[in-house]
């Protein structure tokens, strides 16, 4: 992908975005030349400067401007040059001691403070996506017949939390036949998170042609309508006021695009759940994260978890002219660090 990239393009580019990260103003060549030390005149950099635009790493505000990187050039940045500062001991402490639960260990309040802490730290809008049922460890499901057709489903977590919800059957089922559906869901979910026993019944429906046991298909259908349309769970949001600081973030009408966006949680919860199914870090840097009104930000998520289970996300959004090398690191840990903590919470 940057196979036509020298050394010299990759140093000017370095420069322009550590400037401009810096600053927010558009960089010109005296500037690269005289505050970075590279053995190359201003012209030389000129030169380079317009190749980098051509290849569609900077853009040009105005004719008489400096550049400003683009997206494709803080990807490239992130991907292949940038060096992750190192949070210091008094950095990883905050982080833990911030973290641990009061007495009352309540999720709710330790989600909250996640969020603050990764505001405080990166001095960006902190999120933290509080973790769903369907992330507990399933360890029963009930049906009880109700009337025309209609099934109440009790779902019971290894924790002990239950989940009611009413659906609607095809046909008329007896309750002798519900328990027997219980019997065998029960045996096939367990141990499972909730979320991993609906891929199991996925799967199992999938291979439908092989089943020859009527009872088995019409118990996988009944669960398929028990576990989908699972609610989007709580999203807690920090530091709001701290992007809209950044200069890039002058114009009104971006202000209200992301207050916006802000106040529909359930997009917010949709861009940091693609962090889901990976390990680590994630990165979506400005068109990336696919919301029109975040065209300007980008956000670094990553998943925490609980005994290699997938809890939720967390992570930080600011404008894509973010410092990567210092947030990176304060959301990978936060998220190991909450992770650690939740693992000791019944």
């Amino acid at each position: 992908m940057y196979e036509a990239f020298t050394e010299r393009d990759r140093k000017v580019l370095q420069a322009i975005i550590r400037d401009y990260i810096q600053t927010a103003q558009p960089v010109g060549s005296r500037v690269i030349s005289k505050k970075y030390s590279m053995g190359l005149s201003a012209a030389t950099i000129r030169n380079v400067m317009a190749d980098l635009e051509e290849m569609g790493f900077l853009r040009q505000p105005h004719a008489s401007a400096g550049r400003v990187p683009t997206d494709r050039a803080y990807r490239f940045y992130v991907d292949t040059i940038l060096n992750m500062r190192k949070l210091t001991p008094e950095e990883r402490a905050k982080i833990e001691t911030s973290l641990l639960p009061e007495e009352s260990q309540d999720i709710n309040e330790i989600m909250k403070r996640a969020s603050h802490l990764l505001s405080l730290l990166s001095r960006q809008t902190g999120v933290v996506v509080a973790p769903r049922f369907g992330s507990k460890i399933f360890k029963h499901i009930e049906f009880i017949a109700m009337r025309e057709k209609r099934i109440l489903v009790i779902i019971v977590s290894q924790t002990g939390e239950v989940q009611n919800k009413i659906i609607e059957a095809d046909e008329e089922i007896s309750q002798d036949e519900l328990d027997r559906y219980s019997r065998y869901l029960t045996e096939i979910m367990g141990g499972l998170s909730l979320t991993e026993a609906k891929r199991r019944i996925m799967e199992e429906l999938k291979n439908e042609k092989n089943l020859f046991d009527n009872l088995m298909l019409r118990a996988l259908h009944l669960s398929q309508k028990a576990l989908e349309d699972e609610g989007e769970g709580n999203v807690f949001i920090d530091g709001k006021t701290n992007i809209m600081q950044s200069p890039e973030f002058s114009d009104l009408e971006k202000i209200r695009s992301l207050l916006q966006a802000f106040e529909e949680k359930t997009k917010i919860v949709r861009l940091l759940d693609k962090a889901l199914s990976v390990q680590g870090i994630q990165i979506f840097i400005g068109a990336e994260n696919e919301l029109n009104e975040m065209l300007n930000c980008s956000v670094v998520a990553a998943p925490y978890t609980r005994e290699n289970y997938t809890l939720g996300t967390l992570g930080v959004i600011g404008p894509t002219r973010m410092d990567y090398s210092s947030i990176i690191p304060i959301v990978d840990y936060t998220a190991r660090i909450l992770g650690r903590i939740l693992e000791n919470i019944d």
